[in-house]
């Protein structure tokens, strides 16, 4: 099979876009093709979803690490005119709209003039897993890479907001990015948080990723991070912040980004959608298998570890349980230490391959709000998925 050549002009460079050659099999996904992987600026190969915007996905084996690495974290824009290069010494943060004390600050402002926070926490894409929905729902056909664990460096929100001196009864605080798009119809991209929210100090506005400065295309030079918040509201390229007296009424808050409201996993029934709809928030408790990967051969009488991963929106994993007779029965697996309660939690389940044939495992997590996982999980979007998750694997 011949590699593909993708000319693609991004920050002046190319993405070579090839099939994916490895040996390992794929999980069969309704009108999905072979998987195509694409080598970014900064990245090494990826699942390529889309060019333009770049949206790229980390591939399964690299969350055998309990961070993920800068150069193989996931990718996700919505709109396509990205600077080509962002000069750091000219570069400002703006702070505006109800405050008494307008900032424009550089890096070093912000390097210098606020104490410094380090965070661990999971950014996960509000669809990631979306090409599993049962059923098919339109939207970037993400597989379970859409997501990535690191240290976070930056500075509070917060502690900027105070500088800013927000006035009394401000209600939403709104975040831009330098991303652009590319028909003037066409919505810029802005997210808002309220304002009680905003001063959450968990709430950071990073310039480091993992040690490094964050990457191009994770949205250097500085990145919104909501701990626990799915990454929709993680706006990278930031460049502009302000505070609002009143509700932001933008599109990507009150025509995107909705899920029903009647239930925390976001479910809801195909044949009589959701009337009540509100914006995502919280990430919900959620599992996933990593090794062995799907379809596997494991040799007659081998041992072998099951291991994955499992988090939730910052309240804490309380246990993981692995069941190897469709849910019949389960069984704990053992948790790894704690990166913090923002980070994924690593588990794992020893199994010897006794038997010969098909074999099938169900995964769940549970938090210590008590909240688990459905057996099932649709809505319209395609977000929160949380499904409990099986993994098919073939003793020889």
């Amino acid at each position: 099979m011949k590699s593909i050549l993708g000319l693609i002009c991004l920050f002046s460079l190319c993405i070579a876009c090839t099939p994916d050659h490895s040996q390992e099999k794929k999980r069969s996904v309704t009108n999905a093709s072979a998987d195509e992987y694409a080598v970014a600026p900064g990245k090494l190969p990826m699942r390529l979803l889309t060019d333009r915007p770049p949206n790229l996905e980390t591939p399964l084996k690299y969350f055998l690490l309990d961070y993920t690495p800068n150069n193989v974290f996931f990718v996700r824009w919505h709109l396509s005119n990205l600077p080509p290069e962002i000069n750091p010494d000219t570069f400002r943060l703006r702070v505006d709209g109800h405050v008494s004390n307008p900032l424009e600050l550089s890096l070093n402002d912000l390097k210098t003039k606020f104490p410094a926070v380090t965070i661990t926490a999971l950014a996960q894409c509000a669809g990631n897993s979306r090409s599993f929905n049962d059923p098919h729902v339109p939207g970037g056909q993400w597989k379970n890479g859409a997501m990535g664990n690191a240290k976070w460096k930056g500075v509070r929100l917060a502690d900027i907001l105070k500088m800013a001196e927000v006035k009394k009864g401000a209600l939403d605080v709104s975040f831009n990015g330098m991303d652009e798009a590319p028909l003037p119809a066409t919505p810029d991209f802005v997210k808002s948080l309220r304002i009680s929210k905003a001063l959450d100090p968990d709430v950071l506005v990073a310039y480091e990723m993992n040690d490094e400065n964050l990457p191009m295309l994770n949205g250097y030079p500085l990145k919104l991070v909501v701990p626990g918040w799915y990454a929709t509201y993680w706006v990278g390229m930031l460049n502009e912040i302000k505070v609002y007296s009143d509700t932001f009424s933008g599109f990507w808050m009150k025509k995107a980004y909705l899920v029903p409201k009647q239930n925390r996993d976001a479910n809801e029934n195909k044949d009589s959608l959701s009337q009540n709809m509100e914006p995502i928030s919280k990430m919900n408790v959620r599992s996933i298998f990593v090794t062995p990967e799907p379809d596997s051969i494991i040799a007659l009488g081998a041992s072998c570890e099951i291991q994955g991963l499992a988090f939730d929106g910052g309240d804490g994993v309380q246990k993981v349980e692995l069941s190897e007779d469709n849910g019949k029965t389960w069984k704990e697996t053992k948790l790894d230490n704690s990166l913090g309660v923002y980070s994924w939690r690593r588990w794992r389940y020893e199994w010897k391959a006794t038997v010969a044939g098909q074999h099938s495992f169900l995964v769940k997590a549970t938090n210590v709000l008590g909240e688990t996982q459905p057996a099932h999980h649709w809505n319209r979007s395609g977000y929160m998925r949380n499904e409990i998750e099986k993994l098919t694997v073939e003793v020889k």
